[in-house]
């Protein structure tokens, strides 16, 4: 169910990354917002991620924290260093869900933090939620 204030909204001009390692993860995510008709692209990994924002800055990064390599909170601290991507949106999707992970996650600088398995309607609330913000930043 979309949040009542969101179903007349026109999402198409937003720009959305999804961040994980575990592909079934990334399409479930993709199908959940699929009714917002954004751009959304995917990223199996930090680095990609890295790759994928600085070829097109995203206007949301949905990002998983346990990654090979280059992890989440490594990936958002080098987002908020970057004066070009510092003000992203970035909302963690984690089976991390200790109070510890999730005030790491706040103070590494991310916007919001969804605990696995991910419940669609806060998927959904929290995305618009996001956006909305986006939006004020842009007027």
């Amino acid at each position: 169910m979309v949040p009542l204030y969101a179903q007349d909204h026109d999402y198409s001009q937003y720009n959305v990354l999804a961040v994980d390692d575990i592909p079934i993860n990334l399409l479930l995510v993709q199908k959940m917002l699929s009714r917002f008709n954004f751009e959304i692209r995917t990223a199996a990994n930090g680095k990609l991620a890295l790759d994928a924002v600085a070829q097109k800055k995203p206007d949301l990064i949905l990002l998983d924290l346990m990654m090979p390599g280059i992890d989440g909170f490594e990936v958002i601290r080098r987002l908020r260093e970057n004066p070009e991507t510092a003000d992203i949106q970035i909302v963690i999707l984690s089976a991390l869900n200790s109070n510890e992970d999730i005030v790491k996650g706040f103070n590494a600088g991310a916007n919001d933090f969804i605990m696995k398995p991910i419940i669609m309607e806060k998927l959904l609330t929290c995305v618009v939620t996001q956006l909305q913000v986006v939006e004020s930043k842009r007027k």
